[in-house]
Parts: structure tokens; sequence; C-alpha cells
């Protein structure tokens, strides 16, 4: 099946009741009918092909397993997905298993956003990506139905979003350089670590650019002195932050290092969902939300203002990801302190138009509903 044949049809991986009226999948398109339907789940898997290879301290890949989702309700599609690198311990067999395992026929209110998530996770516990693909498309759902884009409902200003950081990832010196070229348009790099020419890869970016950096070690610094000597030799190189750069289980050592280090220290794959934020105060300087880990926008607004609540900085991250997950993804960004949102940037195949990067910065599309997106 085509893109353009899942973006039409209504049918494929239907895994819920139809609606009581009877409409057909171009009349959809066209026609706005009364309220009072069911909830349509159906989904189809995609692979994400990647620009370059991905190369992070502990693995290296050039594709990224994903799944597209429509949400349909009364003539009205939203749009999500689940996108799955391999640490999430998803796959695309563990998500469509998931998502047929719903029965989302039940709610006859999208708006049932609180309900609909306790009753996801009461089917299955984890499945974060998977259940984020249903929430983002009952957030491009439920913002279709009100006529209105998240950042408006959630009463943000997208004028406030911060500039994205472009990704950088570990690659030879060649490159390195020509993905520095590429990220011309970009004011913030991230560039990932945890490998034993560290220190060479920033060198190699700083003989291009002068632009500020942020540091994704992947849990890759395994002693605490040579992170903190790290930590110190970065501060003197225009660097932001350092993501992660212990191992998670190393929770003593992350707290020391914080306690010493001139650069925030943030939590990535320590942290998951709500819960997890508390447990990151005091071992961290802040935390990186991402929609695949947090189970989409619903927890990922929580995660924000907890943090904020606790003193803690706000990084919003992504996997690699078409449009339909950044723009949902950007909905949140006028309330954080740090964008990563570049995993479409990074794929040659997308199938949405949705957030663009402007002067550096992350724009939703502001006449748009929703998350913004529109199929390509």
């Amino acid at each position: 099946m085509n893109r353009r044949d899942f973006f039409k049809a209504a049918g494929f991986g239907l895994v819920a009741a139809a609606s009581p009226i009877s409409i057909s999948a171009a009349d959809t398109a066209t026609r706005h009918i009364s309220r009072g339907g069911r909830l349509n789940l159906s989904f189809e898997p995609y692979e994400l092909k990647l620009r370059h290879s991905f190369n992070l301290a502990k693995s290296s890949r050039t594709t990224t397993p994903d799944v597209q989702v429509r949400l349909e309700y009364d003539g009205l599609v939203g749009y999500g997905e689940a996108s799955m690198p391999p640490y999430l311990g998803e796959s695309v067999d563990s998500v469509t298993r998931f998502l047929g395992s719903l029965d989302l026929s039940q709610f006859d209110d999208p708006f049932r956003i609180e309900d609909i998530h306790d009753y996801m996770d009461s089917v299955a516990p984890d499945n974060r990506a998977a259940k984020a693909s249903v929430d983002i498309a009952l957030h491009d759902l439920t913002g279709k139905i009100m006529g209105q884009p998240w950042y408006k409902i959630w009463g943000l200003n997208p004028d406030n979003a911060p500039d994205t950081s472009y990704t950088i990832g570990i690659d030879t010196a060649e490159v390195v350089r020509q993905k520095v070229d590429e990220a011309d348009a970009y004011n913030v790099l991230k560039v990932k670590m945890g490998l034993d020419n560290d220190k060479e890869l920033v060198e190699i970016i700083r003989s291009k650019t002068d632009r500020p950096i942020c540091v994704d070690a992947n849990q890759g610094w395994d002693d605490r002195e040579k992170a903190l000597n790290m930590c110190h030799w970065l501060a003197e190189r225009n660097c932001l932050f350092v993501e992660q750069p212990m191992p998670k289980e190393r929770i003593d050592d992350t707290a020391w290092l914080r306690e010493r280090s001139p650069l925030p220290i943030i939590a990535d794959e320590f942290l998951q969902r709500l819960p997890d934020v508390r447990r990151a105060a005091g071992i961290y300087d802040g935390i990186n939300i991402k929609l695949m880990k947090s189970t989409g926008m619903h927890e990922a607004y929580k995660m924000a203002v907890l943090a904020k609540a606790l003193g803690m900085k706000v990084m919003l991250g992504c996997m690699t990801e078409t449009s339909c997950g950044i723009s949902a993804a950007s909905q949140l960004a006028p309330m954080v302190d740090w964008a990563d949102l570049d995993g479409n940037l990074l794929i040659a195949n997308d199938r949405f138009d949705g957030a663009r990067i402007v002067n550096g910065q992350v724009r939703v599309p502001l006449d748009r509903p929703g998350i913004g997106v529109v199929p390509l």
C-alpha cells in the first residue's frame, strides 16, 4: 500500500467498530457530520530511512522502525506515530500487537484523553511509543474538533519557543564537517559523544563554527572523574549542558557529578514518565522529555509543569520521527528551556508537512488546528 492509500483509506488495520453513521472515506474528506460517533483506530508499519548513519556511543543504525496511526471520528482524522529506536525495547510487532488489542469503540468522546490513557495503561504496561501514537492522534483529532492548535489550547505563546539543536552524530572527520555544513541554518548543535574521540569530535566542529553546542553522552562516560574533567573542558568551548553523561543506574555518581559540574546535567535515559521526574530531582539539573517515552503529549505536558515546579530545567527531545511526531512535540516547545526537535530532518522519507525551523527556532504552522500537520 502506498502512502496516499494510507492517508485516504479508512479501512486498513481497523481495530474499532465503525461509526454508527455510514459515510465513505471520500465523503469524510469533504463533509462534516454531527457529533456522536465512535473512535476508529487504524495503523500501518513504516520504516524511516535516515539521511546519514546514526551513530551513538553504543549503537549505530541507518533506519528506524515506525508505525503510522490514524484515528477517525465523525469524518475527522487525527494522525499519530510510534517511532522505535532499539533502546526503547519496542518493535513494529509489539506496537501493532498492542494497538490491535485496543477497543477504542467504547469511547464516544475523544476529549476523554485521561480516561483513554488509563484504559491503555490497564491493557498492558510499558508500550510507551505505542500509547504515544494514540495520544498524538487524539490531540490532533480534538484540536481539529475545536479548530485550534494545541499550543493555543494550552495558552502558550509560539514566539517563546527556543532554538532547536541539530544533531551531529559520532562519525568520521569528513562526515562531521559535512554535517556541520548541513546544519548552517541552526543556531545550536547537539553533539553525540561517549567514545574515546570525544575531544577530537568537538575540535573538528570548533574548526568550522563557534556556535553553542550541547552534548549527549548517551551513558557513555563510566568514570565520574573523567566525566567531570570533560564537563570543565566543554564549558570552555561554549557548551550549554551535558545530557545523560553516565549510565542511568549510576545514581550516586551522577549526583556527585552534578554537584561539581560547571554545566547543567540533564536526564534522558534515566527518565521515562511522570513519576520519574521527582526521582530525577536532586540528581539532575533538568530532564529531557520525549513523547515516545512519556506516552505522548498528555503526560509530557504534566512532566514539564512538574519539573518547572521543582526548579528543574526542561528540554524537549525526540527520536528520528516524521513531522507528525515532531509537530506534536513542537506544540509544547514554548514552555521549555531547550529543544532538540530535528528528528524529521534526519530522515529522507517524511510523509507530512508540519513544524518548520525558522531562523533556528522551531515553529508550528499557526493556522493549522490539532498538531499542525497535513499529509504529503
